[in-house]
């Protein structure tokens, strides 16, 4: 049985309903799926553009992150088809996984359950010498937190040991271990980082950066400590939010407390 999720300007409707009537169209063949399984994704475009444009896929896993990213072919019929297996670090985990795909100006989307694998778990943190509670997701192997949100990434030639969000510069910091040249590719997520425009590599502008979107390619040399990927606006982490608000909680207190000893000051 095929599920989809069919969306028009004012309008739900079904897949079983008359394709050719739809802008785009997307449907998979189950809605449920383990961690060795292969989905279908077929779909239809009401009008095919002219030049062989492809429909773009991608897969965004339950944290956001970037599971994968595809062109396939559209028919002249205007169908479309492709496979994808959930096999692999990248789809390990359990949960909605959403099936993006994008032709010309049109977009649509649909939603699978993955079970079977790993849960995605949250754990609480109290930093030393505050009463600051965090709410971290404990990421797995070739993933790394950045703002809270664990980030899939593919990286060879080194390590990659932390990552870091910075209010200053609207940047992410990527912290690195380079034994030897090599390449990161990573997407950090768009509800952490958006427009990306630059990388930095140990604070020099990286010519050789591919940047698609929130999707970055960055080679790198041997003993590389630092790739710093800048954007146009990102989300502070929990931590400086929090500072922020008791910052100006502070600043009220003293502001009412000095006011109040005004008012009890004898008047001649």
């Amino acid at each position: 049985m095929l599920v989809a999720l069919v969306a028009i300007v004012g309008t739900i409707g079904f897949a079983s309903e008359a394709h050719a009537d739809l802008p785009l169209t997307v449907q998979t063949d189950s809605a449920t799926y383990g961690h060795d399984d292969t989905i279908t994704v077929t779909g239809q475009v009401a009008n095919v553009i002219p030049g062989n444009v492809p429909i773009t896929v991608t897969v965004v896993s339950p944290m956001t992150s970037l599971v994968t990213i595809d062109q396939i072919n559209v028919a002249n019929d205007g169908s479309f088809e492709t496979t994808m297996s959930t096999a692999g670090n990248l789809w390990k985990y359990d949960g909605t996984y959403t099936i993006k795909v994008n032709y010309g100006s049109l977009d649509n989307n649909v939603t699978v359950e993955l079970s079977g694998g790993v849960e995605v778990v949250e754990k609480k943190h109290m930093d030393h010498g505050d009463d600051m509670h965090h709410d971290d997701v404990e990421c797995g192997s070739g993933e790394v937190s950045i703002g809270g949100n664990c980030t899939s990434y593919d990286i060879s030639g080194g390590q990659v040991t932390s990552a870091t969000v910075n209010t200053d510069d609207n940047s992410v910091i990527i912290n690195i271990n380079a034994m030897d040249d090599g390449v990161l590719t990573i997407s950090p997520s768009e509800s952490t980082q958006k427009g990306i425009f630059m990388v930095l590599v140990d604070g020099e502008e990286s010519d050789d950066a591919e940047i698609n979107g929130n999707t970055v390619i960055v080679p790198f040399g041997a003993e590389t400590e630092q790739i710093e990927i800048i954007g146009t606006f990102v989300i502070p982490e929990f931590g400086t939010i929090a500072a922020m608000i008791l910052a100006v909680a502070i600043i009220s207190i003293v502001a009412i407390s000095a006011k109040s000893r005004l008012s009890i000051v004898p008047r001649y």
